[in-house]
Protein backbone atom coordinates (compact mmCIF):
# COMPACT_ATOMS: atom_id res chain seq x y z
CA UNK A 1 0.00 0.00 0.00
CA UNK A 2 1.42 3.38 -1.06
CA UNK A 3 0.70 4.99 2.27
CA UNK A 4 3.28 7.22 3.98
CA UNK A 5 3.73 10.57 5.65
CA UNK A 6 4.63 12.25 2.36
CA UNK A 7 1.39 11.17 0.76
CA UNK A 8 -0.61 12.23 3.80
CA UNK A 9 1.02 15.65 3.47
CA UNK A 10 0.01 15.88 -0.19
CA UNK A 11 -3.56 14.87 0.60
CA UNK A 12 -3.65 17.40 3.44
CA UNK A 13 -2.54 20.23 1.14
CA UNK A 14 -5.16 19.21 -1.43
CA UNK A 15 -7.79 19.08 1.31
CA UNK A 16 -6.72 22.49 2.61
CA UNK A 17 -6.90 24.03 -0.87
CA UNK A 18 -10.37 22.60 -1.51
CA UNK A 19 -11.49 23.93 1.88
CA UNK A 20 -10.09 27.46 1.87
CA UNK A 21 -10.54 28.41 -1.80
CA UNK A 22 -14.35 28.08 -1.81
CA UNK A 23 -14.51 29.69 1.63
CA UNK A 24 -12.92 32.87 0.30
CA UNK A 25 -14.87 32.76 -2.97
CA UNK A 26 -18.14 32.34 -1.08
CA UNK A 27 -17.24 35.25 1.20
CA UNK A 28 -16.46 37.53 -1.75
CA UNK A 29 -19.82 36.64 -3.31
CA UNK A 30 -21.77 36.96 -0.06
CA UNK A 31 -20.50 40.46 0.79
CA UNK A 32 -22.16 42.36 -2.10
CA UNK A 33 -25.29 40.18 -2.13
CA UNK A 34 -25.63 40.43 1.66
CA UNK A 35 -25.21 44.20 1.41
CA UNK A 36 -27.96 44.29 -1.22
CA UNK A 37 -30.25 42.25 1.05
CA UNK A 38 -29.48 44.64 3.92
CA UNK A 39 -30.21 47.73 1.83
CA UNK A 40 -33.37 46.31 0.23
CA UNK A 41 -35.36 44.63 2.98
CA UNK A 42 -38.01 43.36 0.58
CA UNK A 43 -35.34 41.33 -1.17
CA UNK A 44 -34.01 39.95 2.12
CA UNK A 45 -36.43 37.01 2.53
CA UNK A 46 -36.01 36.01 -1.10
CA UNK A 47 -32.23 36.08 -0.97
CA UNK A 48 -32.08 34.23 2.35
CA UNK A 49 -34.66 31.73 1.11
CA UNK A 50 -32.69 30.99 -2.05
CA UNK A 51 -29.55 30.61 0.05
CA UNK A 52 -31.30 28.12 2.31
CA UNK A 53 -32.56 26.19 -0.71
CA UNK A 54 -29.07 26.00 -2.21
CA UNK A 55 -27.65 24.67 1.05
CA UNK A 56 -30.15 21.80 1.12
CA UNK A 57 -28.75 20.35 -2.12
CA UNK A 58 -27.01 17.02 -1.36
CA UNK A 59 -23.26 17.56 -1.76
CA UNK A 60 -22.57 14.16 -3.33
CA UNK A 61 -25.28 14.70 -5.94
CA UNK A 62 -23.86 18.15 -6.71
CA UNK A 63 -20.36 16.68 -7.14
CA UNK A 64 -21.75 14.23 -9.71
CA UNK A 65 -24.01 16.66 -11.59
CA UNK A 66 -21.58 19.60 -11.81
CA UNK A 67 -19.30 18.03 -14.47
CA UNK A 68 -22.30 17.75 -16.80
CA UNK A 69 -23.25 21.37 -16.15
CA UNK A 70 -19.86 23.12 -16.32
CA UNK A 71 -18.06 20.65 -18.59
CA UNK A 72 -15.35 19.54 -16.17
CA UNK A 73 -14.05 16.02 -15.59
CA UNK A 74 -15.68 13.99 -12.82
CA UNK A 75 -12.34 13.84 -10.95
CA UNK A 76 -11.61 17.56 -11.31
CA UNK A 77 -11.18 19.23 -7.87
CA UNK A 78 -12.83 22.29 -9.44
CA UNK A 79 -16.18 20.54 -8.96
CA UNK A 80 -15.60 20.49 -5.21
CA UNK A 81 -14.52 24.14 -5.19
CA UNK A 82 -17.61 25.25 -7.11
CA UNK A 83 -19.99 23.24 -4.93
CA UNK A 84 -18.48 24.45 -1.66
CA UNK A 85 -18.39 28.04 -2.94
CA UNK A 86 -22.16 27.79 -3.40
CA UNK A 87 -22.63 26.29 0.07
CA UNK A 88 -20.41 28.94 1.65
CA UNK A 89 -22.29 31.73 -0.11
CA UNK A 90 -25.62 30.21 0.94
CA UNK A 91 -24.65 30.23 4.61
CA UNK A 92 -22.80 33.55 4.66
CA UNK A 93 -25.20 35.81 2.79
CA UNK A 94 -27.64 35.92 5.71
CA UNK A 95 -24.84 36.54 8.21
CA UNK A 96 -23.54 39.45 6.15
CA UNK A 97 -26.99 41.03 5.89
CA UNK A 98 -27.73 40.53 9.59
CA UNK A 99 -24.28 41.78 10.58
CA UNK A 100 -24.71 44.97 8.58
CA UNK A 101 -28.20 45.42 10.04
CA UNK A 102 -26.69 45.31 13.54
CA UNK A 103 -25.01 48.67 12.96
CA UNK A 104 -27.02 51.25 14.89
CA UNK A 105 -28.63 54.18 13.05
CA UNK A 106 -26.66 56.55 15.29
CA UNK A 107 -23.39 55.01 14.09
CA UNK A 108 -24.40 55.39 10.45
CA UNK A 109 -25.52 58.97 11.05
CA UNK A 110 -22.23 59.83 12.77
CA UNK A 111 -20.26 58.39 9.85
CA UNK A 112 -22.38 60.35 7.40
CA UNK A 113 -21.89 63.53 9.44
CA UNK A 114 -18.13 63.01 9.16
CA UNK A 115 -18.49 63.25 5.39
CA UNK A 116 -18.14 59.57 4.53
CA UNK A 117 -19.78 58.40 1.32
CA UNK A 118 -21.58 55.06 1.02
CA UNK A 119 -18.48 53.08 0.11
CA UNK A 120 -16.44 54.60 2.93
CA UNK A 121 -19.20 53.89 5.45
CA UNK A 122 -19.33 50.28 4.32
CA UNK A 123 -15.61 49.56 4.63
CA UNK A 124 -14.75 51.83 7.58
CA UNK A 125 -17.86 51.51 9.74
CA UNK A 126 -20.44 48.92 8.75
CA UNK A 127 -18.17 46.04 7.76
CA UNK A 128 -15.95 46.30 10.88
CA UNK A 129 -19.03 46.30 13.13
CA UNK A 130 -20.46 43.31 11.23
CA UNK A 131 -17.15 41.41 11.37
CA UNK A 132 -17.88 39.43 14.58
CA UNK A 133 -21.16 38.11 13.13
CA UNK A 134 -19.55 37.22 9.80
CA UNK A 135 -16.53 35.51 11.37
CA UNK A 136 -18.75 33.53 13.74
CA UNK A 137 -20.44 32.06 10.67
CA UNK A 138 -17.05 31.56 9.02
CA UNK A 139 -16.04 29.28 11.89
CA UNK A 140 -19.02 27.04 11.23
CA UNK A 141 -18.47 27.14 7.48
CA UNK A 142 -14.77 26.23 7.58
CA UNK A 143 -15.35 23.24 9.85
CA UNK A 144 -18.27 22.14 7.68
CA UNK A 145 -16.20 22.48 4.51
CA UNK A 146 -13.42 20.33 5.98
CA UNK A 147 -16.03 17.62 6.49
CA UNK A 148 -17.76 17.95 3.11
CA UNK A 149 -14.49 17.92 1.16
CA UNK A 150 -13.75 14.43 2.48
CA UNK A 151 -16.95 13.18 0.82
CA UNK A 152 -15.44 13.90 -2.59
CA UNK A 153 -13.28 10.80 -2.13
CA UNK A 154 -16.35 8.75 -3.04
CA UNK A 155 -16.13 10.06 -6.61
CA UNK A 156 -12.34 9.72 -6.66
CA UNK A 157 -11.12 13.26 -5.96
CA UNK A 158 -7.90 12.85 -3.93
CA UNK A 159 -7.75 14.46 -0.47
CA UNK A 160 -7.85 13.23 3.12
CA UNK A 161 -11.12 11.42 2.47
CA UNK A 162 -9.15 9.11 0.18
CA UNK A 163 -7.66 7.55 3.31
CA UNK A 164 -11.17 6.57 4.42
CA UNK A 165 -12.02 4.83 1.15
CA UNK A 166 -8.63 3.13 0.97
CA UNK A 167 -8.87 1.88 4.52
CA UNK A 168 -12.40 0.60 3.96
CA UNK A 169 -11.58 -1.16 0.68
CA UNK A 170 -8.44 -2.77 2.12
CA UNK A 171 -10.03 -3.49 5.51
CA UNK A 172 -7.30 -1.50 7.27
CA UNK A 173 -8.05 0.81 10.18
CA UNK A 174 -4.81 2.83 10.27
CA UNK A 175 -5.54 4.95 7.15
CA UNK A 176 -9.04 5.66 8.47
CA UNK A 177 -7.74 6.70 11.89
CA UNK A 178 -5.03 8.87 10.32
CA UNK A 179 -7.57 10.49 7.98
CA UNK A 180 -9.97 11.26 10.82
CA UNK A 181 -7.18 12.58 13.02
CA UNK A 182 -5.75 14.91 10.38
CA UNK A 183 -9.23 16.17 9.42
CA UNK A 184 -9.98 16.96 13.06
CA UNK A 185 -6.62 18.69 13.47
CA UNK A 186 -7.19 20.69 10.30
CA UNK A 187 -10.63 21.80 11.46
CA UNK A 188 -9.31 22.83 14.89
CA UNK A 189 -6.38 24.79 13.44
CA UNK A 190 -8.56 26.65 10.92
CA UNK A 191 -11.16 27.40 13.58
CA UNK A 192 -8.52 28.86 15.89
CA UNK A 193 -7.05 30.92 13.06
CA UNK A 194 -10.45 32.54 12.56
CA UNK A 195 -10.74 33.16 16.31
CA UNK A 196 -7.33 34.86 16.31
CA UNK A 197 -8.25 36.86 13.22
CA UNK A 198 -11.47 38.00 14.87
CA UNK A 199 -9.54 39.27 17.90
CA UNK A 200 -7.13 41.18 15.67
CA UNK A 201 -9.89 42.75 13.55
CA UNK A 202 -12.12 43.62 16.51
CA UNK A 203 -9.79 44.97 19.24
CA UNK A 204 -12.63 47.04 20.72
CA UNK A 205 -14.56 43.96 21.84
CA UNK A 206 -14.08 42.83 25.47
CA UNK A 207 -11.70 39.92 25.89
CA UNK A 208 -13.20 36.64 27.06
CA UNK A 209 -12.19 35.53 30.50
CA UNK A 210 -10.47 32.18 30.77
Amino acid sequence: MSYNAGRVGELTLAHLWMTLTPTFIGLLLALPVGWFAYRHRRAYPWIVGIGGLLYTLPSLAVFIILPMVVGTRILDPLNVVIALSVYTFALLVRSVADGLASVSPETNQAAEAMGMNGLQRFFRVQLPVATPVILASMRVIVVTNVSIVSMAAIIGVPQLGSLFTEGFSRRQTIPIIVGIGVCLLLAIVLDQLIVRTSKILTPWLPKERA
